[in-house]
């Protein structure tokens, strides 16, 4: 994890400094934070259109890690301190409340793990985890001017179980257009349906994959760090990157589904903003 780590701090910051020297005009999103997109510039609407790479683990609790391509952008439309958007598999809202709370609420569609996940057969026999329907909801707090400082609480809860995550985070070298680096730190929570969706072994599940069973118990879930950087290289050229690292708890780690007792990846991305 330390060489992953030093090699996503070395790609950000060759982009941060390539980024600073091409910024342009700059923008004025809802919030100047780089995780929260907003591709408006006040009032109407808001189009970006783009492509990420990720590096990560095959599935959560995997040893296993894949190269993954994925759409990146959205649609968005804003009025005042508003904003409604569609990105990906979710639509949602987020509003700014007396310049220091931001809430946010979505529903989107999440997919479950299949066997084929595992590349080396560490699936096999215990079939595909459910997929649906999930809800999220959640609120930011600015502890400091321009959020610089925030509190961060999202529960997100459907057919696939509730996960609660609290943390704090910092802009580091944030700037108004919502460019910078943001760190945060969570803690993350789960029932028993999402605890076991991801880490317990049924009695069909034993049988099937020769796996021993096991349930898991609601509670606490990981720790985890998190960074996001976001800049323009040009009017409409935007370059973005992600990196996260979690690490589960005993409970967690403890199940046979568990290979690692963390879960990691790093992403980079470009976005057109029409």
């Amino acid at each position: 994890m330390k060489s992953i780590r030093l090699k996503v701090a070395t790609l950000l910051g060759v982009l941060s400094c390539f980024g600073s020297v091409h910024a342009t005009e700059a923008r004025i999103p809802l919030v100047p934070l780089p995780s929260v997109v907003d591709f408006t510039d006040g009032d109407g609407w808001g189009v970006g259109l783009g492509l990420s790479v990720e590096y990560e683990s095959a599935y959560e609790g995997s040893d296993e890690f894949q190269f993954e391509v994925d759409p990146a952008g959205g649609v968005q439309w804003r009025t005042g301190e508003q904003v409604f958007f569609w990105a990906g598999e979710a639509i949602g809202w987020r509003a700014l409340a007396g310049g220091a709370w931001l809430f946010q609420a979505s529903v989107g569609y999440e997919e479950g793990r299949e066997e084929s996940d595992s590349d080396d057969g560490r699936l096999d026999g215990l079939g595909e985890s459910s997929s649906g329907v999930a809800f999220l909801l959640e609120l930011r707090h600015a502890l400091a001017e321009d959020w610089r400082y925030f509190l961060d609480g999202r529960i997100s809860t459907g057919k696939v179980g509730t996960l609660g995550i609290f943390g704090v985070g910092t802009c580091l070298g944030c700037q108004p257009d919502g460019t910078g680096w943001e760190v945060g730190a969570a803690v993350t929570f789960h029932d028993g349906e999402r605890a076991n969706r991801d880490f317990g072994v049924d009695t069909k599940q034993s049988i099937d994959s020769g796996i021993s069973e096991t349930d898991v118990d609601s509670g606490y879930r990981s720790v985890g760090l998190n960074v996001n950087y976001r800049d323009y290289l040009s009017e409409s050229w935007q370059v973005f990157g992600e990196a996260l690292y979690e690490h589960y708890g005993s409970d967690v780690s403890d199940s046979p589904i568990s290979r690692n007792n963390y879960e990691a990846e790093i992403g980079i991305g470009l976005i057109y903003v029409f």
